[in-house]
């Protein structure tokens, strides 16, 4: 009696071995979710416009002068400008 309870046990230990074997690994499912960043790191520094501090009353002259003094200024902001949007593509 005490080998066939020992045999059902050992049949019962391998069936429920084999059951556990049975079963479907877990399945690692990747989930991709978009994340905000900022694109642009750095904001350049907007100049000193001359044109800006002119005096109302200032005359024609010096108004042509401070806008072509500007043109300069203006390129180069406009280039970072560009520079820092385009890294956002």
């Amino acid at each position: 009696m005490n080998i066939q309870l020992s045999r059902i046990a050992l049949q019962l230990a391998l069936a429920a071995l084999l059951a556990g074997c049975a079963s479907a690994p877990p399945v690692v499912q990747r989930v991709e979710v978009p994340v905000f960043t900022p694109c642009v790191k750095v904001v350049p520094q907007r100049p000193a416009y001359e044109f800006d501090q002119l005096a109302p009353a200032a005359t024609d002259g010096e108004i042509v002068l401070a806008l072509a003094r500007d043109w300069p200024r203006g390129r180069r902001y406009e280039g970072d400008l560009e520079a820092a949007i385009a890294g956002c593509r």
